[in-house]
This record gives structure tokens, sequence and C-alpha cells, in this order.
């Protein structure tokens, strides 16, 4: 009997997976239909971090690169341009988190939420629809500013292994920043919070080593970029794309990956559990 028992319990978990897997495709789908019919949001992602690119570099660029470590004061423009294209990615990355709170907050306020609640969908389904398809996004958006960075000079020196490792990391990146995304639009009350909140995110890139190296901060400042998650996101990113040392910021960042994820998928499950039984 307990042969038969655990046979048949074995059998209700994989046709529960099954169920759940099922589930998240068919979300999935929706989610990307919602992007190629909002083409708006996708855009503003998009526009955000190419005119900061194009700004920064063409307008502040000759100087700023002018005083990176080791750099010609003649070359000073291309020199930033390789040095801030990786804080850009990632601020493009942060940027996608708002397009996936608006999402969540529109159906939650719509009430296409509560409908699914009466429906024989699997909660984790929902939000994991919404995940996936703010993560396919997020990886055209970066692939698209790369695209601008490298028509303005942008000329990374990686491998293959390199671009590859890169493409993983961004891929674990805007998974984790997805998640995030997605509790703060399940945590606000409104469409217009839910596009607000996420803006914190985009400062982070700029609050670490995106634009200026740390060490040249101020010490109370200095701090904080060292060890918020986005600077050891970027450095990994740089060192894999323009060859500077890794040092320990790899770990740091699949760490940091973690964590996010972690964090983001309790916080939208928790809140999510919390509006389903109002």
């Amino acid at each position: 009997m307990t042969a038969i028992t655990a046979q048949r319990n074995t059998a209700q978990d994989v046709r529960r997976q099954s169920h759940v897997v099922a589930d998240s495709v068919t979300m999935l789908r929706r989610n990307l239909l919602h992007i190629l019919r909002y083409p708006g949001l996708s855009l503003f992602t998009i526009l955000g971090p190419v005119v900061i690119l194009l700004l920064v570099v063409f307008v502040f660029g000759g100087t700023l690169g002018a005083g990176l470590p080791g750099v010609d004061p003649a070359g000073g423009r291309e020199a930033y341009l390789a040095y801030v294209m990786p804080g850009i990615l990632l601020i493009t990355i942060a940027g996608t988190a708002s397009g996936a709170a608006i999402t969540v907050a529109m159906d939650m306020t719509e009430g296409i939420t509560a409908r699914f609640r009466t429906m024989a969908i699997s909660r984790a389904a929902v939000l994991a629809g919404h995940v996936l398809g703010n993560t396919i996004q997020a990886i055209i958006a970066v692939a698209l500013v790369l695209g601008v960075g490298l028509a303005v000079g942008f000329r990374p020196t990686a491998g293959p292994i390199e671009w590859l490792t890169a493409a993983g990391l961004i891929v674990l990146i805007s998974f984790a920043v997805s998640w995030i995304g997605i509790g703060m639009g399940m945590q606000s009350k409104t469409v217009e919070t839910a596009s607000n909140l996420p803006l914190i995110l985009t400062l982070l890139p700029m609050l670490g080593s995106g634009f200026v190296p740390t060490d040249s901060m101020p010490g109370w400042l200095q701090w904080f970029a060292q060890y918020q998650p986005f600077t050891p996101f970027i450095e990994s990113t740089r060192a894999l794309l323009l060859g500077t040392p890794l040092g320990w910021n790899p770990l740091l960042a699949i760490g940091w990956c973690i964590v996010i994820t972690v964090a983001g998928y309790v916080w939208s499950m928790v809140n999510y559990e919390r509006k389903s039984v109002r």
C-alpha cells in the first residue's frame, strides 16, 4: 500500500508540475501579445538609455573620458564610450522593471487578475508569465541598445566564450530585476505609482560604477556604490566585454541575482495571496 500511495503521489506531482508549466506558457504568450499591442512601453525602455548614452558620450564624454585612469586625453571620448556602455546596458535592464510593474498594476486595477483567481490557473504561473515576458523584453532591449553603441563606436574585445558568458549574465540579471518589478507592481495601488516606483532601480547604475569609478566618489557614497548590487553587475559585464579584471565580481553578481530573485518572488507571492483573499 505504501508503494502504491507513493506512486500516486508522484503521478499527482508530475501532473501538477506539468499544469504549472502549461499555464506559465499560456501566460507568457499573453504577455508577449501585450507587448506587441502596447509598443510604447518597449519604445520608452529603449529610447531612454539611448538618449543617455548619446548625451554623456558626445556632450560630456571628452572631459569625463580624459579623467579615467591611464587614458590619453586625446582619446577621451572613445575611452569613455567603452567605460560607460556596460552601465547603459544595466540601465536598460533596470528600466524594463517599470514596464513589468505597469503591466501587473493594469491587470490588478482592471480586474483581470481577479478573473484569473476564479479560473483553474496556477497562481505562480500568472506571475511567471509576467516575469518571463519581461525578461524577453529586457534581452531584446539590451540587444538594440548595444547595437546603437556599436554604431557610435563601441568596440568590445570579447571572444565567443566571453560573449556567451556576458549574455548568460544579462539573462540572469534581467530575470532577477523582472521579479522585483513584478513585486513593485503587485504592491502598488495605482498604475501611476507602479510607473514611478521602479525609477529607484534606474538610479542604482548611476550610483555605482556605471558612469565614473567608485573611488572617485565621496567616502560616504563610495561605500554604498561599491556594495550595492549593480556595481558587480556592471563590473562583470565590463570585464567580459572589455577584458578588465574579473575578480570576485561574477560571484557577487550571481549571488545578488539569487537574492533579488528570491526576494522578488516572495514579495510578489505574498502580495498575490494577500490580495486574493479580499
